[in-house]
C-alpha cells in the first residue's frame, strides 16, 4: 500500500502545484487536495474534499481516507482583496491550524506532518544580526499580521509535536517565495509601477524560487533519504542576497523613497483600496530586510535549490513585463555613476553566510 497525503490549501496556486507534483511520486497510492473553496486549476487524479480546516469535520476527512501524510500549506499571508479580509486569513492560519493538529493528535494512521512556515517568525528590527539560524530567538515577537500567525502556527506545532513523538513532524521556514506564478503580498509589490521605500534604507533581500518550495516540500513529505533527516525545523531559501535597489533596477520600476511615516501612511491607504496588502510587516521587511543561514537545509535536510536569490528573482522580473524605466539602461547608468565615483557596483550574488560562504561585503557598505 501507498501513502496517502492529504494537503491542505490547494485552492491555492502553490497548494495546487505541490498536489500535481506529489501524486507523481510512485511510493505515493492517493492524494486529497483540501481547501474551503474549489480550485480554479487542475488537480490532476487528486480527490477533492471541500472542507474548511477551521471546523472539526476534519477528524472525519482524516479518519475515511486513512491519512498518513499532512502536508499543511494553508498558512497564507492573503493577498489585496483575499476574501474574507485579513480576520479570515487569521482564522485559518491560527484556528485551522489548531483544529487540524488537533484531528492528527487524534488520528492513529498520520505519520508524518509537514508544515509551511516563515522566515517571517524572526521579525525584523534594527537590533536583528545580519544573519539567523533556526535556533535565533527574534529581538521582539512579531506583533500583528502574518509573522504573528507564523510564530502562533509553529507554537501549535511544537506542542503537537511533545504529544504525539511518534509523528514524524517537519517545519520549512521559507524566504519570499517568487516565481512567474507568485501570488503573494511581496510579489504584488514589485508589480507595482512606481515602488515606495523606505527613505535612508537599502534592505537586503532573500527569495526561494517556487519551483524549489514545491520539491522541497515534497522531499519532507517522504521518507529521508540516507544521510539525511527531514524531521525539524529548516530554513529555506536561495544562495545570496539582493539589496532592494538592486531589485527596482532589475524590474525598471522606479522607486519613491519616503519618510518611514509616510510610508506606514501610503501602505494604508494601498490597503484601503485593495491594490496591494502593504502591511506594517512588510514594511519592517523593506526596512530591515531579513537573511538565513540555510546550513541546515543543505547538510541535514539534504536539500540544494536549483535557484540562487537573484535567479529567482530574474524568473519573476521576466513573467512581470517591462517597467516604466528599461532595465538594461539603467543599470549602465548606475554603473556609469559608479565607475565615476570609483565606487564597485552592489552585485551581491554570492552564497549567504552559513551556507558555502560569505555575504558579499557590498551588502554591508
Amino acid at each position: 500500500m501507498g501513502k496517502v497525503v492529504l494537503v491542505t490549501g490547494a485552492a491555492r496556486q502553490l497548494g495546487g502545484r505541490f498536489v500535481r507534483r506529489i501524486q507523481r511520486d510512485p511510493d505515493v497510492e492517493r492524494v486529497i487536495a483540501v481547501d474551503a473553496v474549489s480550485p480554479p486549476h487542475r488537480l490532476g487524479s487528486a480527490e477533492f474534499v471541500r472542507a474548511d480546516i477551521r471546523q472539526s469535520g476534519i477528524v472525519r476527512v482524516l479518519a475515511e481516507h486513512a491519512v498518513d501524510t499532512v502536508v499543511h500549506l494553508a498558512v497564507t499571508g492573503g493577498a489585496a482583496g483575499a476574501p474574507g479580509g485579513r480576520s479570515t486569513v487569521k482564522e485559518t492560519n491560527v484556528i485551522g491550524t489548531m483544529q487540524l493538529l488537533g484531528a492528527c493528535q487524534k488520528s492513529p494512521t498520520v505519520r508524518r506532518v509537514v508544515v509551511k512556515s516563515s522566515t517571517s517568525v524572526y521579525g525584523g528590527t534594527s537590533r536583528d544580526p545580519a544573519v539567523f539560524t533556526e535556533t535565533t530567538q527574534p529581538k521582539s515577537l512579531p506583533a500583528v499580521g502574518f509573522a504573528k500567525d507564523a510564530a502562533e502556527v509553529e507554537g501549535y506545532v511544537r506542542g503537537f509535536a511533545r504529544r504525539r513523538p511518534d509523528v514524524a513532524v517537519c517545519v520549512l521556514r521559507f524566504a519570499n517565495i517568487l516565481g512567474p506564478y507568485a501570488d503573494s503580498a511581496l510579489a504584488e509589490y514589485f508589480s507595482m509601477p512606481v515602488m515606495p521605500t523606505v527613505l535612508g534604507y537599502d534592505p537586503r533581500l532573500q527569495f526561494v524560487h517556487e519551483d524549489d518550495v514545491v520539491e522541497v516540500l515534497r522531499l519532507a513529505a517522504g521518507e529521508p533519504r540516507r544521510g539525511t533527516l527531514n524531521s525539524g525545523t529548516f530554513n529555506i531559501a536561495g544562495d545570496g542576497v539582493l539589496l532592494l535597489s538592486q531589485c527596482s533596477r532589475r524590474l525598471g520600476r522606479p522607486t519613491v523613497p519616503l519618510l518611514l511615516p509616510a510610508v506606514t501612511w501610503v501602505g494604508s491607504a494601498l490597503r484601503t483600496v485593495g491594490v496591494t496588502d502593504f502591511s506594517p510587516e512588510q514594511i519592517r521587511l523593506l526596512t530591515h530586510g531579513r537573511v538565513v543561514e540555510t546550513t541546515q537545509m543543505r547538510d541535514t535536510l539534504g536539500f540544494r535549490p536549483m535557484y540562487t536569490t537573484v535567479e529567482a528573482f530574474a524568473d519573476f522580473a521576466r513573467s512581470r513585463g517591462k517597467g516604466l524605466l528599461p532595465a538594461d539602461r539603467v543599470d549602465r547608468a548606475v554603473r556609469r555613476v559608479a565607475s565615476v565615483l570609483g565606487v564597485e557596483d552592489l552585485e551581491v550574488s554570492g552564497p549567504v553566510a552559513g551556507a558555502g560562504a560569505g555575504v558579499d561585503e557590498g551588502a554591508k557598505r
